[in-house]
């Protein structure tokens, strides 16, 4: 999802590909206020060419977690009363695009893309959005109603059972976090990083 500000905001599933007979890595980015650099990378622990897999996005005033299967794979709260950028202004809308990464995605851009695989293509199905629409004034969209459910108190934080699923993938799935960067922020953190996940 992204906004069409040059300050935008985003919050995104980016498929990074693997090497040949090694696990997929999926990333996810957020951008704030167009604020960037906000990037986490797993490994999927299934071959996602194989079946449809549900990946999916709870954006709420509270929130932001990211799912595959319904389970949680990254959180981001939203600590903008400390200070921290938060995608809660501008309209999103969905974009997919295709793009060569290939300077950088898989291993640090030492494997290059097979051109000889392509074409190379994308299948969505089952595709459904239960969104608030943009009507000018995002305060309508942070209300909490019956309209906007994502908004009420019981979408303000994982479950028990989200928790340890999170903590699983956190454990045996997570390969790279922005937050233990260090080199990247020469030694200054961006500030969220220091703040409750959940």
């Amino acid at each position: 999802m992204s906004s069409d500000q040059t300050n935008r905001d985003e919050i995104d599933f980016e498929f990074l590909g693997n090497v040949n007979g090694q696990p997929y890595i999926l990333q996810t980015n957020i951008y704030a206020d167009g604020v960037d650099n906000r990037e986490e990378r797993i490994h999927l622990w299934f071959d996602p060419t194989k079946d449809f897999h549900t990946y999916s996005i709870l954006w709420n005033a509270h929130q932001i977690v990211f799912m595959v299967d319904q389970i949680p794979i990254r959180l981001c709260r939203n600590h903008s009363e400390k200070g921290v950028a938060y995608p809660r202004l501008q309209p999103m809308s969905i974009k997919v695009s295709l793009w060569n990464g290939e300077s950088w995605a898989t291993s640090g851009g030492h494997e290059k893309v097979d051109w000889s695989k392509a074409p190379f293509v994308a299948s969505f199905g089952d595709y459904k959005i239960d969104a608030c629409i943009w009507k000018g004034n995002p305060t309508l969209c942070n209300e909490e109603s019956n309209k906007n459910w994502w908004n009420k108190n019981e979408f303000s934080s994982l479950t028990r059972v989200q928790k340890r699923w999170f903590k699983w993938v956190s454990k045996y799935h997570l390969i790279y976090d922005y937050c233990q960067d260090y080199a990247r922020f020469h030694n200054k953190l961006p500030k969220e990083c220091s703040l409750p996940k959940y």
